[in-house]
């Protein structure tokens, strides 16, 4: 009888567990962990999602920047961390390429997370010196194709965002272009600013004040629509390269084994900022939009992971590139 009620009682204690963990969560600041320097666009996103969850969690969130190879360091402490939500990650499309870019990955961007949900997705701009010829992105095909071997593109590094967009550009119109690799966007933007190289692929967030200064010269857009903060510059599907699409999406994570009353209350916080109209507005300066409130869930978010890690992975083999 005794040991039935002792029994009776530790299986009580260990079912309440969780739901005492999300009672009482967050008791202590939540660190989001971004893989990437601060001032860098991802970082700006954790800090905007950072100030605007604070309400809705009923906590403090503070930015933990650790960057290095790519966001892989970032995100393998975030998988190993201890699993009770107080350390989450914040990442980009880097996500679903690293198990492709990376001989060896002591992580799974699928089975070591939890995955919260999606934040937001940047489309990117093609972009050109000042001096290019071509006068609209018509001529830019027909000038690539016929120089190819003259022509230079610009990203900021393996496995960038620019990087990819590149292969996925170079895949799309069958040519090969020679390819130059820099340290981050800063320096690669900077060369092209200074007529060093030809043209490059990159995020909004890094190219908008650039084509409205007139010190880039822009051929379109990667989303399927026009965006609104660049609404003079057409989609390279509408100028004929049809089903072009490349974003960097961003998404939080929390290390595998999170409790879900815990994940559930990080969700429900992630969704309510999203609504929020200073997160809408510093997003549209930025370029970007909040993701779509059916898409801000676990089940979305590990659905386009999925996707995405299937999406690149043969443009990677094919392009034979590697990050170690």
């Amino acid at each position: 009888m005794i040991r039935n009620i002792l029994r009776g009682a530790v299986l009580a204690a260990i079912f309440a567990s969780p739901l005492a963990q999300a009672q009482q969560y967050p008791s202590k600041a939540v660190s989001i962990v971004v893989p990437f320097a601060a001032g860098g666009p991802t970082d700006t996103v954790a800090r905007v999602m950072a100030q605007a969850m604070a309400k809705p969690l009923g906590g403090q969130l503070i930015v933990e920047n650790r960057p290095g190879a790519g966001g892989t360091v970032a995100a393998e402490y975030t998988a190993k961390a201890n699993p009770d939500g107080y350390t989450i990650l914040l990442h980009h499309i880097g996500m679903s390429t690293a198990p492709s870019l990376y001989r060896t990955l002591r992580f799974s961007p699928l089975e070591s997370f939890e995955h919260i949900g999606l934040i937001n997705d940047v489309p990117m701009t093609l972009v050109a010196k000042p001096g290019f010829p071509a006068k609209d992105f018509k001529e830019l095909l027909a000038y690539v194709k016929a120089n190819k071997s003259k022509v230079s593109y610009a990203n900021a590094g393996i496995g960038s965002a620019s990087h990819l967009c590149g292969m996925l550009f170079m895949s799309a119109i069958e040519t090969d272009l020679t390819t130059i690799p820099y340290k981050g966007t800063g320096p690669a933007m900077n060369d092209l600013i200074g007529g060093q190289v030809d043209f490059m692929c990159d995020q909004t967030t890094n190219t908008t004040g650039q084509i409205r200064a007139g010190k880039v010269k822009a051929y379109g857009v990667t989303s399927k629509v026009r965006v609104p903060s660049l609404k003079d510059i057409p989609t390279l599907d509408e100028q004929g390269l049809k089903g072009f699409e490349v974003g960097v999406w961003h998404a939080f994570y929390a290390p595998k084994g999170t409790p879900k009353p815990v994940v559930d209350k990080l969700v429900a916080a992630l969704q309510e900022s999203l609504k929020d109209p200073t997160v809408k507005q510093r997003f549209n300066d930025l370029g970007t939009d909040p993701i779509a409130q059916d898409k801000a869930t676990p089940a979305a978010h590990r659905n386009h992971l999925k996707a995405e890690i299937e999406k690149w992975a043969p443009l990677i083999k094919k392009a034979g590139v590697y990050a170690d």
